[in-house]
């Protein structure tokens, strides 16, 4: 299985590593960075500091700490979370796992956030010594980072019905994180190339339809609460 620069994916590194250290320095680095750079990107589009929103003048404007604070919870649970699930579930089948950053997609994503929309490469978990035809091995290594996400979402849609009474500010936060969540779910488990979907795909049909339909409806529902409703009870 050959090495590529695939975004939000696990694939099999040329040369296997020597240990199986749990976290490496290299590691390490390469998370931090990634982390810091996909904050950055969420943070110029949410405030809208991108040139296409808000002109050059726009990309030196004061950014508000609340944006900041969601940016970083957004890059924390929505893509580092999903990486270390993937990680951790290859650790625990006996195979090496560490996150590696892709140089070329953290460029691509901040030249395109100053543009005024995003594409996130910021990198992936390699993970070596596992069988290519073990589909069982990578489809359970593959859904651990969209279940995560899952995870994350409804606990974030949850407190949003819990904090209605605190206001928007509030509601409307823990909705954007649920909704950055289900995103990052529901692209990943679309069933091509080397993205987690088509890992899961392979293990089994009937668990990716059951994983992608409640991603794709909780998607659906937590976009409508947040953009159409602006409340998390749609009924309203």
């Amino acid at each position: 299985m050959s090495q590529g620069p695939y975004t939000y994916t696990v694939w099999t590194p040329a040369a296997p590593p020597p240990t199986l250290h749990r976290t490496s320095r290299t590691e390490l680095t390469h998370i931090l960075i990634a982390y810091a750079v996909l904050t950055f990107d969420l943070v110029i589009i949410l405030s809208g500091h991108g040139l296409i929103q808000g002109g050059s003048a726009a990309l030196f404007a004061p950014v508000s700490l609340i944006f900041v604070a969601l940016a970083a919870g957004a890059a924390l649970t929505g893509f580092i979370a999903h990486e270390m699930a993937h990680k951790v579930v290859a650790r625990r089948l006996g195979y090496w796992a560490e996150f590696r950053m892709w140089p070329v997609g953290l460029v691509l994503s901040v030249l395109t956030s100053v543009g005024g929309f995003l594409f996130a490469a910021p990198g992936a978990t390699m993970v070596d010594g596992m069988d290519p035809r073990d589909t069982r091995g990578w489809g359970r290594t593959g859904i651990a980072g969209p279940v995560s996400n899952l995870l994350f979402a409804g606990a974030f849609y949850g407190a949003s019905l819990v904090t209605y009474s605190l206001g928007p500010l509030v509601y409307g936060s823990l909705l954007f994180l649920g909704l950055i969540n289900l995103v990052f779910a529901t692209f990943n488990l679309l069933p091509f190339g080397l993205l987690d979907g088509a890992k899961v795909f392979r293990w089994g049909v009937g668990i990716w339809i059951a994983t992608f339909v409640v991603a794709a409806v909780g998607l659906g529902v937590t976009y409508m609460a947040f953009y159409w409703y602006g409340t998390p009870f749609l009924a309203w």
